[in-house]
């Protein structure tokens, strides 16, 4: 009942939302005579924040529409290679032939936001890399026709997404996926196949969430799955192309994202209502321009979500060498031939240092001069695959580690 509730409430607010918007503007318009008014513009700016905080975030597009290759700005298109139900892989194709370039799969987090997120990772790597994503869909338009997915499912993806791409393909996963990639590339390794990922970087997952524990990896242990499955997992309402698919909802993802630096949103929001009052359009751009990427979420499967829990953050299945993919066992050590790198974030508090650089525990047969790990100084885990610190310092060591893979 409860995301059936949230939608109603939705609704609701539509018709306030569409007439402070029209408010807004009349209370800014030159041209009208009420913007003349003792304080207008201050009403106008909470009525703008009243929209931002009430309206719905679509799924936020990529915008990479061109890179630059050996000094030259050339074109980039975005191409779907390979559909599956609950995700699909993208191709950021670059009109020029650049054949040496290494083939990167960017496996983008199934935890909520979008693999949009990841844009500025995908635009940093363009320029000297063949790069795909992973693009996984919101939970609420797969019909209940096409499925289950589960933890299983995800690593059966990524399998199938290598298998798909062919030999000498890089890869690169972003938090959350990191255990099921490194179970994926533990199967392949084992069955010596083909696609082995020939390179594997891992940044900011939890390998090991007995490793200094964040937040949310407190959260899952306090609780028993059972609280998870009872408090956030709800059907999927109609009139939804996945009507009645249980489901761990986006708005209940973005409420606990929020919690963690509550503060610092409101002080946000503060600042927008001042930058709109005083019209300064760069500083509204800037703000938008996060929060229309921060605030566009996703569903999550059910099965998914609590696979997740209970076999990474409540049991530590992977670090303590008992997981499994449908009843076989997952076995590190057979990694030999895959680079491996690991990448975290000193001020991560979502998976903290130590999380990641478990991995290199795990694949012990990997030889040492094919193995790396950077630990970030200052960054936080957004700043690991986002920003400043990303493009300048450990974008470049991850390209120098692809090429000697």
């Amino acid at each position: 009942m409860m995301y059936f509730a949230h939608e109603i409430g939705r609704a609701a607010l539509e018709p306030v939302r569409l007439l402070t918007k029209a408010q807004s503007t009349l209370l800014q318009h030159p041209w009208s005579p009420v913007s003349r008014l003792p304080g207008a513009r201050s009403v106008a700016s909470a009525y703008g924040v009243f929209g931002d905080l009430t309206r719905r975030y679509p799924k936020p597009a990529f915008n990479l529409r061109t890179t630059i290759c050996e000094g030259k700005q050339v074109d980039v298109h975005e191409v779907i290679v390979q559909r599956k139900p609950f995700a699909q892989i993208k191709h950021f194709q670059r009109d020029v032939t650049r054949p040496d370039d290494p083939k990167l799969l960017i496996v983008a987090p199934l935890s909520g936001h979008f693999a949009s997120l990841l844009r500025g990772t995908v635009e940093a790597m363009l320029p000297e890399h063949d790069v795909y994503i992973t693009d996984w869909r919101d939970a609420c338009k797969v019909p209940l026709s096409e499925g289950d997915f589960g933890l299983d499912d995800y690593i059966d993806y990524v399998i199938d997404f290598l298998a798909h791409l062919g030999p000498d393909t890089h890869v690169l996963a972003v938090c959350q996926p990191v255990v099921p990639v490194l179970a994926a590339t533990s199967i392949m390794a084992e069955d010596r196949h083909p696609a082995t990922p020939r390179s594997l970087a891992l940044m900011s997952g939890p390998i090991d969430g007995r490793v200094d524990p964040t937040a949310p990896c407190k959260l899952a242990t306090k609780n028993k799955l059972a609280w998870f499955r009872r408090n956030l997992v709800h059907p999927v309402p109609a009139p939804y192309p996945g009507a009645m698919r249980q489901v761990y909802p986006g708005f209940l993802q973005l409420a606990g994202f929020v919690n963690m630096n509550f503060d610092r949103h409101v002080d946000a929001y503060r600042g927008l209502y001042r930058s709109i009052r005083d019209d300064r359009a760069e500083n509204v751009a800037r703000h938008r321009n996060f929060y229309d990427e921060y605030l566009a979420v996703m569903d999550l499967p059910a099965s998914y979500y609590l696979d997740t829990i209970q076999r990474v953050f409540q049991e530590f299945h992977l670090a303590r060498g008992c997981f499994q993919h449908r009843g076989r066992q997952v076995n590190p050590a057979a990694i030999e031939k895959t680079a491996l790198m690991t990448v975290e974030g000193e001020k991560d508090d979502i998976s903290s240092p130590g999380q990641t650089r478990a991995a290199h525990d795990l694949c012990m047969n990997v030889p040492d001069a094919r193995r790396v790990h950077h630990l970030q100084p200052g960054a936080g885990h957004y700043g690991v695959f986002n920003g400043s610190q990303w493009r300048k310092t450990i974008a470049p060591r991850l390209r120098d580690f692809i090429r000697s893979a």
